[in-house]
């Protein structure tokens, strides 16, 4: 009888534990242990700066100097190029953003792009470590007023260049 009533206990707190979230998700083992998962980059990055290059009147190869090959070309809208570009991180907002360049034959027409990041912005919004010690590498405005005028020294004045030769006389006496 003893043994029944704790085959029950156990069975019950198997079925009990089978009902748990944390037992039904796949990507933990009870919320503790976590498999690594990677970024998953594609697309082309495209900053304000790149953008910003692009003008009415480039050519389709110039276009691609700058911006690089299209992530998308449709082959029935021979005058468009999308480039897309898509940052999905564990932990973090999807990072998206477009860029649409119409052509008028083998000139840019127009350029569609919504707010696009600076490189430093760019480069911050896909830096993983963001550590509060890292040194400042700007002063402000403020900042370089306050700082002392270095003192001013004349100049000595130039050395010689190559050896320094003496001659003799050129009329003799």
């Amino acid at each position: 009888m003893r043994r029944l009533t704790t085959l029950l206990a156990a069975l019950a707190a198997c079925a009990q534990l089978a009902g748990c979230e944390a037992l039904q998700r796949t990507d933990s083992l009870m919320g503790f242990i976590t498999p690594y998962r990677i970024d998953i980059v594609q697309g082309n990055a495209i900053t304000r700066e790149q953008a910003a290059l692009l003008k009415p009147g480039l050519t389709r190869l110039q276009v691609r100097d700058v911006l690089g090959t299209p992530l998308m070309t449709d082959p029935f809208h021979a005058n468009r190029w999308d480039y897309i570009f898509t940052l999905r991180r564990p932990g973090a907002a999807l990072q998206r953003r477009s860029v649409i360049v119409l052509f008028d034959g083998d000139v840019v027409k127009s350029v569609e792009a919504p707010e696009l990041p600076s490189e430093r912005d760019f480069v911050a919004s896909i830096s993983r470590f963001k550590d509060p010690r890292a040194p400042k590498l700007e002063l402000s405005e403020e900042e370089r007023a306050a700082l002392p005028m270095p003192p001013r020294r004349e100049a000595p004045p130039p050395e010689p260049v190559g050896p320094v030769r003496e001659y003799p006389p050129l009329e003799a006496g």
